[in-house]
């Protein structure tokens, strides 16, 4: 192996991976019975995602959010989402709480995050919210430290 190469976690470990893709589906099914939409769930994990530069969930998650009725307006400024009305008060709590959850080093910003989230979202939100955070931010993890590749894909259409 070159030294440059690295090793696909995923798969030299199935075993933990398939326990990570355990925890993604149980978390799935919390977002769902806590009432958080698709198009919710998927902008967390791009959200997510962008702040860990993770290349290859934000392909995913991008054609998942596409495939959940997301617009591409409101994915191409989802990096601003503070700058713009695009975003309901809820989506802005949950996008807030999910940067909070990525970087909880930042107390300022997770005490906003939660003052936001308790005014517009109920507990079984702010915890499913946080959950869902957690799994993205973990499967960012194994994608980028093992260089997962993105491969062109004619499943999103493209822009006329």
């Amino acid at each position: 192996m070159r030294s440059d190469q690295r090793v696909y976690v995923d798969k030299q470990s199935p075993e933990a991976y398939r326990a990570l893709a355990a925890t993604s589906e149980a978390v799935q099914r919390v977002a769902a019975e806590a009432g958080l939409d698709r198009i919710l769930v998927e902008l967390v994990n791009l959200r997510v995602s962008q702040l860990n530069a993770c290349a290859f969930c934000l392909n995913l998650h991008t054609r998942a959010a596409l495939r959940a009725g997301e617009t591409t307006q409101r994915l191409g400024v989802l990096a601003a989402w503070r700058d713009t009305e695009l975003f309901s008060p809820r989506e802005r709590a949950a996008l807030a709480l999910a940067e909070a959850t990525t970087h909880p080093a930042d107390a300022g910003a997770q005490t906003s995050a939660y003052a936001d989230a308790r005014s517009a979202l109920t507990e079984d939100e702010i915890s499913a919210v946080i959950w869902v955070a957690i799994t993205m931010n973990a499967f960012n993890r194994v994608s980028v430290m093992s260089k997962h590749p993105v491969r062109v894909s004619s499943a999103v259409p493209s822009p006329q």
